[in-house]
Order: structure tokens, then C-alpha cells, then sequence
């Protein structure tokens, strides 16, 4: 008696078990980030806080015209450019008025002019026509200059790649700390420290 050969598995059940698993390949790399972003917070970790390349470097040279129409005190607000950034400590707000956290982040900006000692200036990124000057007409001028970036090219130098972003820049003229995300009153206290040491210390120069 002559041994049967084997059957033949039905055509495509061989590729069940790998289409299994490749549909669940999206849902165990979600459970992987899931689970990096938790071990992250509970860290203490900022996901906020994300390095920048330019930290200890000078500013890229950029030179703003201001907001057309733009006055705070009764007085025209002045353009800005990176040969301003150099005398004391700076911090370079980075806003827009088609920004949402913009728009929170506004009254904690506000808040900060008025510290001692701390110069607060803004660049008005991608902003078509008169939206920047109507903007902070309504909500109020914190910046003692604001250059009117309508092009983003001196975004796109300083590494900008969501607003709002705020430098924070030493006396030197180079980037000391970069904050990305909007200023809060839970982070409030922090972001002034880091302001007011970057007067205290030496820049980490590359």
C-alpha cells in the first residue's frame, strides 16, 4: 500500500498568522511610545523642554522691520534685528496671531514684562497684512520691539517649527535656553530662574 501524500494547506492560510501580525505591528508601536511618554513624565522630564542645536551658539543674523502701525504708550514699536540682542539678558518670544496657545500664553507674556531687569521682545511670525498689529492691539504689547517676520525666514534660522517658542538669550548675544511651548503660572516660576541665570552664568560655547 502506497503512502498518501500530503495534503496541501488551502491556498492563503499560510499568509494568516504574518497579516495577524502585521496588523497588530501599529498597535504594539503605540503601546511602546505610550509607555516611553508615561516613563517620561513621571521622570520629571519636561516634553516641553526640547534641546535646541543653536544653545550656546550666536543668534543667526536677521534684521525685522516692525509691525506696520504698531504702537504701545502712545509710541511707535520699534523693528527688531539679532545686533539688538546683545547688552543684557533678552527673551525672544517667537508668536502669531493665528496661534491658539499664543493666545493663552499672552497674559503669562504680559506678567513678564513687567519683571526687573528682563528685556522682552517678539518676532510676529508669518502674519499676512494688519493680523499682528490688530492682535496685540486687543490683547496688549509686552514686547519692548517686535519684527514683523512675514516670510519666516528668520524662523526658519532660528530652528522655529511651532509656535509660540521663546529664546532665551544671554548679554553676549548667544542662545542660552529655549523653551517650546506656551509659558504657564505652573512653569511660570521655573522659566523666570532659567531667565534670571542665564545673567549669571558663562554661555556653553561650541
Amino acid at each position: 500500500m502506497s503512502a498518501q501524500a500530503p495534503q496541501a494547506s488551502p491556498p492563503g492560510t499560510g499568509e494568516r498568522p504574518r497579516r495577524s501580525l502585521l496588523a497588530l505591528l501599529p498597535v504594539l508601536v503605540f503601546a511602546i511610545l505610550a509607555v516611553a511618554f508615561l516613563v517620561r513624565l513621571r521622570s520629571g522630564a519636561d516634553p516641553a523642554a526640547l534641546p535646541s542645536a543653536l544653545i550656546g551658539k550666536p543668534v543667526p543674523a536677521f534684521a525685522l522691520e516692525p509691525v506696520p502701525g504698531l504702537q504701545a504708550d502712545g509710541r511707535p514699536v520699534p523693528g527688531l534685528s539679532s545686533a539688538d540682542l546683545k547688552g543684557q539678558v533678552t527673551v525672544l518670544n517667537i508668536f502669531a496671531s493665528w496661534c491658539a496657545p499664543c493666545q493663552i500664553e499672552h497674559p503669562m507674556l504680559m506678567r513678564l514684562a513687567q519683571e526687573p531687569g528682563i528685556r522682552l521682545v517678539g518676532i510676529d511670525y508669518k502674519d499676512p497684512g494688519d493680523a499682528g498689529r490688530r492682535w496685540l492691539e486687543r490683547n496688549g504689547v509686552p514686547f519692548a520691539a517686535v519684527g514683523a517676520d512675514t516670510s519666516g525666514r528668520a524662523g526658519i534660522d532660528l530652528g522655529v517649527y511651532g509656535v509660540p517658542e521663546t529664546f532665551i538669550i544671554g548679554p553676549d548675544g548667544r542662545i542660552r535656553d529655549k523653551l517650546v511651548g506656551i509659558l504657564t503660572p505652573e512653569n511660570y516660576a521655573s522659566v523666570l530662574e532659567r531667565i534670571r541665570a542665564a545673567g549669571r552664568t558663562a554661555p556653553v560655547t561650541n
